[in-house]
């Protein structure tokens, strides 16, 4: 009996810890929307094979391929996918090459089946996989059944060279589409562009436009080709126009070819954008005891000014009045059963406050309602935890319909709490995208759409009362989504026709209590279709990591960690890399002797209160600024 005990004991035990683990095969390739079986082979210290192991199996880039409890791989996009096993807390890791399916089907199309001689057309191929979803950057080659009638280069641009009819075929991995057309005779085309010369800054957009038209004044459709000389600068073609931006000063030409023999140019030249304005420190809250958090500023019932922070890895809210900014005196600390007090958001009514919670001992994390009638003592009102126990990482409040919009780290799905009656809140809606390895960080509503940040599944915009798509403030619903590659989409914030998107990327092992080497940067979406989001710009400070943003009078505000609270001009159109254009105005690095990593400033983000900038640092607490203008320069 003993040795029977002894025997079930050892085999529990290396059942816990095996020696060594391998995951079969150790390299595996599939293509996209196919499955690939792992096994796990463990063997204890002899060499011995151990049976009826545990394993937890993950899917370590998610975005790639998913994998259920047996190992079985699906495939979802390409790339090299890392599936990883856990068996008795030992991981191991092995490799999935996912390629991307072959096209199975071509789509061409002409911007014109009837050009004159002379012309010269675009001819757009798009391919689609078995699946119906597009292949990017097929290759293909192109072919014309009479070139002296039409004929075609190797990327799609078609001559229009004497009239007749001529079919243009293009094919690639085994499959094939043609369109055909007829070129008509010349009636004496001509050419324009405009503008001719421009004189801008660096990072100004100008769109040119080229036309044609027949001797008379007869409009002609024309298809621009365009091209610039130099580097330095781009022009995009966006529905026929010319879409010029530069990063670098200079002297530019502009060509758009109209025909094969026919050419219009414009020139632009450019100065540099120059600094227009320089952040002027105006009052500091100092935390060097402990990581600070999320920062709201409001006027209290008492018509005063208060800065509310949260903090990190430490159970406390900070109460900060700031009606004095060169002078903030801190006027209570509220205390409450958390790890982490990650946002801090003010009901528009400036009575109510809500700060969330993670990490509590209670397991009970939700968010706490606070009662601002005394606002430099704030005091607890209720708490909500029913729907949220698994912490809340940031809130959103819609005063308008006593809604609070909360991202749950359990459901990692978006909340709606209802707030009308604040001592009884009650959950109302919930959303959230079908994706098992879904990730949910923050929200934020602007004018009836909510913008939602879901990490590797990208920016969500969701219906919440604009009524375009069927929702309302307590039944979202969905709109579009736009995501990328690297994933960790972390924030999101609407102005004007632009939305701009921030990345969030931390060191394997980092360290709170050390220099954290963040990464990320910002993605500028055109919104002009709701449903279709364009990235045309970034924002990217090198070998640094964005944070939270705030956007204002044509001024974006961007905590980006350890490159200190920075101010974008987002005037105007938007193209390209805004950094390099040095529309970049004014810069603070957020550190001095009142922090707990010396010379590592980890601005969070930014709020704009009465014309004034109200900041925190993870490292160094409250920061109040002011952002001089300077004249611009006039051309």
């Amino acid at each position: 009996m003993t040795q029977g005990i002894a025997a079930l004991f050892m085999v529990a035990t290396f059942q816990v810890a095996p020696a060594q683990v391998q995951i079969t095969p150790e390299r595996a390739e599939i293509e996209v929307a196919e499955t690939a079986q792992l096994a796990v082979r463990a063997t204890d210290g002899a060499g011995r094979l151990l049976e009826g192991l545990d394993i937890r199996w993950i899917a370590s880039t998610p975005e790639l391929a998913t994998v259920d409890e047996t190992g079985r791989v699906t495939a979802l996009n390409a790339g090299m996918a890392r599936i990883t096993a856990v068996v008795g807390g030992r991981p191991t890791t092995a490799s999935v090459v996912i390629r991307a399916l072959p096209p199975s089907e071509l789509r061409a199309e002409v911007g014109s089946g009837e050009p004159y001689a002379g012309q010269v057309v675009p001819m757009r191929v798009r391919a689609f996989n078995r699946l119906g979803e597009p292949v990017p950057d097929p290759t293909l080659e192109y072919r014309s059944s009479r070139p002296e009638v039409a004929a075609v280069d190797g990327a799609g641009l078609i001559f229009a060279r004497g009239t007749g009819s001529a079919t243009i075929s293009v094919s690639g991995a085994g499959v094939t589409t043609s369109t055909t057309l007829t070129v008509r005779a010349d009636p004496g085309v001509s050419y324009s562009l405009e503008p001719l010369e421009a004189r801008v800054r660096t990072g100004d957009v100008v769109r040119f436009t080229a036309t044609a038209e027949r001797s008379g004044g007869e409009a002609v459709a024309a298809f621009p080709e365009w091209s610039i000389s130099g580097t330095g600068a781009q022009v995009e073609d966006e529905r026929g126009q010319g879409v010029f931006v530069a990063e670098e000063p200079g002297t530019y030409r502009v060509t758009a070819r109209m025909g094969e023999n026919a050419v219009v140019s414009g020139v632009v030249r450019v100065e540099p954008r120059g600094a227009d304005a320089e952040l002027v420190q105006i009052g500091r809250g100092g935390a060097s005891e402990h990581h600070s958090g999320d920062v709201w500023v409001f006027e209290g019932l008492d018509g005063r000014d208060y800065a509310y922070i949260g903090t990190y890895m430490w159970d406390w809210m900070k109460v900060w009045d700031v009606t004095d900014a060169s002078n903030p005196v801190l006027t209570d600390s509220l205390q409450l059963d958390a790890r982490r007090i990650n946002d801090v958001k003010i009901h528009p009514n400036n009575r109510i406050g809500i700060v969330t919670r993670e990490g509590a001992s209670s397991r009970r994390n939700g968010m706490v309602l606070l009662d601002l009638t005394q606002p430099a003592h704030p005091t607890i009102l209720s708490e909500y935890t029913e729907t949220l126990t698994g912490g809340v990482h940031n809130v959103w409040i819609s005063g308008e319909h006593d809604l609070v919009y909360a991202v749950h780290n359990g459901t990692r799905a978006v909340h709606v709490i209802d707030i009308s009656n604040p001592e009884a809140p009650h959950e109302v809606g919930r959303w959230g995208i079908d994706n098992q390895q879904r990730s949910l960080h923050d929200i934020i509503v602007q004018e009836g759409y909510a913008y939602v940040s879901y990490w590797d599944d990208g920016a969500v915009v969701l219906d919440v009362g604009a009524g375009t798509h069927g929702g309302t403030p307590t039944t979202p619903t969905f709109v579009s989504q736009y995501k990328y590659p690297i994933g960790n989409t972390h924030v999101a914030w609407r102005h004007g026709k632009y939305l701009f998107v921030g990345d969030e990327i931390f060191p394997a092992g980092w360290d709170p209590d050390k220099a954290i080497h963040a990464r990320g940067y910002i993605h500028v979406l055109d919104m002009t279709d709701m449903e279709n989001p364009v990235e045309v710009a970034k924002y990217e400070v090198p070998e640094a990591g964005v944070h939270n943003i705030w956007a204002e009078d044509d001024r974006l505000y961007v905590g980006y960690y350890q490159a200190g609270l920075r101010v974008l001009d987002i005037s105007g159109d938007l193209r390209g890399d805004l950094y390099e254009q040095g529309r970049e105005i004014a810069v603070i690095l957020t550190t001095d002797d009142q922090t707990t990593t010396p010379n590592w400033p980890m601005a969070w983000g930014a709020q704009i209160h009465k014309g004034r900038i109200f900041s925190s640092d993870l490292n160094s607490g409250l920061w109040i600024t002011e952002l001089k203008e300077r004249p611009r320069v006039v051309f």
